[in-house]
């Protein structure tokens, strides 16, 4: 009903959910994780396998790698989530270690979070996303992106190049 026709699904530390509803929706599923590391929050997406709970942010990357997954950085300054902490950000991003980075989250609550956010993936030549960070069905699409069609993580990274954050 909402007209979204790929919907990433990344539960906490969990992929079963985002499985089961991938043969369920009218719509594409991305399977996705966001999962806790000692320094924050990292999301995989086009996963088939749940990343553990707790490892070493660059480990969660390589992990996600491992599978053909895309490493995603949510809501990455907002200080009211459990965003990774700058450190671990900039050793991901140094190290080559992050696919795209979130400009836009629906739930952070000051814009000029999100502004850093866009900044920061600017200045570094990071892909940008957005998500909503839906908790209830009504917040779908509060945040997204407008896309060419992809099949698969490598295409998406390469559509996600000319995409459009909402």
């Amino acid at each position: 009903d909402s007209g979204i026709d790929v919907l990433c699904i990344t539960d906490h530390n969990a992929i079963k959910g985002a499985q089961e509803l991938a043969d369920r929706l009218p719509c594409r599923v991305i399977v996705g994780e966001e999962l806790r590391t000692h320094a924050g929050e990292i999301i995989g997406l086009f996963l088939t396998e749940r990343v553990p709970f707790g490892v070493p942010p660059a480990e969660a990357a390589r992990l996600i790698r491992a599978q053909g997954g895309v490493v995603y950085v949510p809501h990455p300054f907002d200080p009211m989530r459990r965003n990774l902490a700058e450190p671990a950000l900039d050793a991901l991003v140094a190290e080559g270690l992050v696919d795209a980075i979130e400009v836009i989250n629906a739930k952070t609550s000051l814009s000029s979070l999100n502004r850093r956010a866009a900044e920061y993936a600017a200045e570094r030549g990071l892909l940008a996303g957005a998500g909503s960070d839906a908790h209830v069905p009504m917040a779908l699409g509060s945040a997204y992106v407008e896309m060419p069609d992809f099949d698969g993580p490598v295409a998406f990274l390469e559509s996600l190049g000319s995409a459009r954050c909402v």
